[in-house]
């Protein structure tokens, strides 16, 4: 059993945001009772249309994305997605995002009402929005305020997705444990660019995007650690996690939990397969 502030789960495998939808996606690929969580996709307080086309391509060791958010809106999770997560019986934690503190503290201030809802994992660190305003997770002081504001909205266990794409992880994850964050989750994508040779133009429309994938795994561990050793509050890994022994990687260098994320569209049931090997490698070393 682990657990992350009240937060119980059976394993430390979690299902990142963006990768898994709302599960029921998957539904008939994986035994979704297995998993130790699941973290929806991302949504907004009203829907989002997202980037244009094209916003996904493969690089080497990994993927760009630009997707932008696309979501239906927090009504709409509510009366269309949360009925068929809360049957899994597995917890819910509702990633969401926001232009401000206050777009924030509205959305968590809703699904605070909604007892299906186990945890709230703030995606300040989305680089794929906001084009040239930079990130909330970029700045500590916009972090503190986020969570903060989010902390006085609900009673909810939270998490605070934070971003790479800055000079000092320590201090951003600081100041989210200052705003009263129950948990910290790194990291999100890193930003980067792909071009067409034969055109000359960039892969995607958005121009760039976030990279993951196994490329970006040891800048994932390397975070964590440092961020596992400077905080009190439990760290959840990710970042390239593609096998038991990647996750175990996470979990070694001090994160409590894992998200994986990318692996799930090469290997729809690579969650069930890590928990088995982060099963079999613990009896193996006990």
């Amino acid at each position: 059993m682990i657990t992350i502030g009240k937060l119980k789960l059976k394993n430390p495998v979690m299902a990142a945001s963006g990768t898994f939808g709302y599960a029921k996606e998957f539904e008939g690929l994986i035994d979704l009772k297995k998993l130790g969580a699941i973290v929806t996709k991302t949504i907004t307080l009203e829907p989002r249309q997202g980037n244009p086309m094209p916003r996904i391509c493969e690089t080497s060791s990994g993927m760009l994305n630009a997707i932008g958010l696309q979501n239906e809106g927090v009504e709409n999770f509510i009366d269309e997605k949360l009925p068929y997560l809360a049957k899994i019986n597995v917890p819910v934690i509702v990633s969401i995002s926001g232009d401000s503190a206050a777009e924030f503290s509205k959305l968590a201030k809703r699904l605070d009402k909604e007892k299906d809802v186990d945890g709230i994992e703030l995606n300040i660190s989305c680089p794929n929005i906001n084009k040239g305003k930079g990130l909330i997770a970029q700045c500590p002081e916009a972090t503190c305020e986020v969570v903060s504001k989010v902390r006085e909205a609900t009673a909810k266990i939270l998490i605070t997705k934070l971003s790479p794409n800055v000079t000092d992880i320590v201090e951003i994850a600081r100041s989210a444990c200052k705003g009263g964050t129950d948990a910290v989750s790194l990291i999100n994508t890193l930003l980067g660019m792909a071009i067409d040779i034969e055109t000359g133009k960039p892969k995607l429309a958005n121009i760039t995007g976030g990279l993951s994938g196994p490329a970006i795994k040891p800048i994932a561990v390397r975070m964590v650690y440092e961020v596992a050793k400077n905080i009190k509050k439990p760290v959840i890994g990710m970042g390239g996690i593609m096998n038991a022994e990647d996750a175990i990687e996470f979990l070694l260098a001090g994160a409590k939990a894992v998200e994986v994320g990318t692996a799930n569209f090469i290997e729809p049931g690579v969650c069930e397969t890590i928990v088995k090997g982060i099963e079999r490698w613990t009896k193996k070393k006990s």
